[in-house]
């Protein structure tokens, strides 16, 4: 038992002997961790940092190397900020000089992260790496607080944010801040957050990438933790959060810049001869794909997405409505009794001008300018819808190869999708708006003339004999000046509309002419050449208006061919030989009522065989 008991008593002051010479062993560890640290002794540090962790000193270690590395950024970043500062006004890049700064301080953890992630993977083992971050992000934070507040001062950021809120206010009369004044920090702005964004990324995918997961759920879980921890630390960090009030800011800014910047394209729109558009639609997309463009590379899918609600709302309200009012202005009239009236109108004002000892001619607009500014506007219309859709494509390839890759994709690619959904949306407005004004153009330029013509129809007998036949096919009473007079109208909106509009009006012209030219030889009657008279009037119709447009127009005149069968036939049976089974690949269009009624347009058909017939 003696002897047992001075066996303990040596193993028990073996043991303290160790743990003694342990702590010694650690602290001087620490020492000479310290030292190298103050002397700057980076192998001396690196190969101390490797011995804490065989000590079970993992948090200690790492928390005074990223002391050490901490204080190596701070004294880098303020030699970076006092650099720049001092050579602003000769930096070929002074305009971005606070971007840069902040992307020299993010270059520099980076490095650090590079450099030393496989020394705590080896030494420390997979996990680690967090605790690094979380020291280094604390002192990322402080030394972009300096930069950030160095940038609001010398940018007088703030400042300009609250000229550009009271310069928004509509009852705001002071001076109001020129967009262009704005243009070089809105830049600067955009790219520090795109930094700031692509800093953030490296270290997520730093972080995740340290994990090794095996098949355990409880390595899953850790994974799982650190993940959560490291998204909150990144979230609520102070750079991010200095970065969301300064793109706060940036919006608003970016808004007004826009907004002035259009509404000046919109007071010095201006066309020359010969163009279809007129500046106020290259001057205004240009304005706004560069305001989105450069939402765009702020990397933010916030701040995209705010600038495209933002231009969404501009082009359906102020910009679509500037065009609206135009086309609300009309076509002018060309009948003579509305040409009457102008000239009524003009002279009254003349006097009302001359009774005030003054003559004012800036009301009178001519009519050649006026049906010019109209053609014009249409054109703009048309221009505006597909330019908004081809801003719509170009934006979902830039985002698809900008945020595609990133965590969180799809709750980004949601975003952005609702959001080119409703710039969609504002395209087919512009694109019913067109429809409106070729409504307009349709109803005051192209009916009160062609119905007159048409109607000229009737003033040509269709109840001929042979000599007259003959002589309608020297001399053609109707249809040839019916197509000279469709030329002469239309080729002045061929030179001024652009294709598709063009071929937008020409099938409203096809569709009027069948309405109307039906309806006229309802009221006609016709002997069997006269029938025959018609089908070549009809055919030469057809003929001319097949060639001022691509689309088929076949289809518009079907009831009006089928009308022309009807009055060719020999005798009122033979319809039996084209309807019901007989039709073959023909497909009537018109009804038994309305055929009988055909029918009953030949003078020599009696009423009695039109009525016995079983259709």
């Amino acid at each position: 038992m003696r002897t047992e008991a001075m066996a303990c008593s040596t193993i028990d002051a073996s043991l303290q002997h160790l743990q003694e010479a342990e702590q010694q062993l650690k602290i001087l560890v620490a020492e000479k961790f310290d030292a190298a640290t103050k002397a700057g002794d980076l192998p001396q540090v690196e190969r101390f940092f490797k011995i804490f962790p065989l000590l079970g000193l993992h948090e200690e270690g790492i928390s005074k190397f990223s002391a050490y590395l901490c204080r190596q950024v701070a004294k880098k970043a303020e030699e970076n900020l006092s650099l720049a500062l001092s050579s602003e006004s000769n930096e070929r890049r002074a305009a971005l000089l606070f971007a840069d700064t902040l992307t020299l301080l993010f270059e520099g953890i980076a490095r650090i992260v590079e450099t030393h992630q496989p020394i705590l993977e080896t030494y420390y083992g997979p996990g680690r790496l967090y605790m690094l971050i979380k020291h280094l992000q604390a002192e990322c934070d402080r030394q972009v607080e300096r930069i950030v507040d160095k940038f609001m001062q010398q940018r007088d950021y703030q400042r300009k944010f609250q000229q550009v809120q009271n310069s928004m206010m509509r009852s705001f009369s002071g001076d109001k801040i020129e967009p262009r004044d704005l243009d070089p920090i809105l830049g600067e702005v955009t790219l520090m957050n795109a930094r700031t964004e692509l800093y953030l990324r490296f270290i997520k995918r730093r972080v995740i990438s340290d994990f090794e997961v095996g098949d355990s759920v409880a390595a899953e879980e850790v994974k799982q933790e650190h993940q959560q921890s490291l998204e909150k630390l990144l979230k609520h960090c102070l750079l991010s959060r200095t970065m969301q009030e300064v793109i706060g800011y940036y919006i608003t800014m970016e808004e007004y810049y826009m907004r002035e910047s259009v509404n000046k394209a919109v007071d010095m729109d201006s066309y020359e001869r010969g163009q279809l558009t007129s500046s106020m639609v290259d001057d205004g997309f240009y304005i706004v794909k560069k305001c989105i463009g450069r939402a765009l590379s702020s990397a933010s899918i916030d701040c995209l997405c705010a600038m495209i609600n933002l231009s969404t709302t501009m082009l359906e309200g102020d910009f679509r409505e500037v065009l609206c009012n135009k086309l609300r202005m009309g076509f002018p009239a060309t009948t003579f009794q509305d040409i009457q009236r102008g000239v009524t109108s003009a002279v009254n004002l003349m006097q009302s001008s001359l009774q005030q000892g003054k003559f004012d001619t800036k009301g009178i607009e001519s009519n050649d300018e006026a049906k010019m500014s109209f053609l014009v506007c249409l054109n703009n219309v048309e221009v505006c819808s597909e330019n908004i859709m081809t801003l719509k494509k170009n934006l979902e390839n830039d985002c698809r190869k900008l945020f595609n890759t990133e965590s969180g994709s799809d709750q980004a690619k949601a975003k952005i999708d609702s959001c080119l959904c409703d710039l969609a949306s504002v395209s087919n407005k512009f694109r019913d708006l067109l429809q409106e004004g070729l409504g307009e153009l349709n109803n005051t330029a192209i009916k009160p003339q062609v119905k007159p013509w048409i109607n000229l129809f009737l003033s040509v007998s269709h109840n001929i004999e042979e000599e007259e036949f003959n002589d309608y096919e020297a001399n053609d009473p109707w249809v040839q000046q019916f197509i000279v007079n469709l030329e002469q109208l239309m080729s002045e909106f061929k030179a001024g509309l652009s294709a598709i509009i063009y071929e937008n009006l020409t099938s409203l012209l096809t569709s009027l002419i069948a309405m109307v030219l039906e309806k006229v030889i309802l009221k006609s009657t016709f002997s069997r050449l006269g029938g025959l008279q018609f089908d070549k009037e009809l055919r030469s119709l057809i003929a001319y208006l097949t060639t001022v447009t691509t689309w088929t127009i076949r289809d518009k005149f079907a009831r009006l061919s089928q009308m022309a069968t009807i009055l060719n036939l020999e005798r009122v049976t033979e319809i039996l030989d084209y309807w019901g089974p007989n039709s073959g690949p023909l497909t009537w269009r018109l009804t038994p009522a309305e055929v009988r009624q055909v029918l009953a347009l030949r003078i020599d058909f009696r009423s009695e065989d039109i009525k016995r017939l079983r259709l």
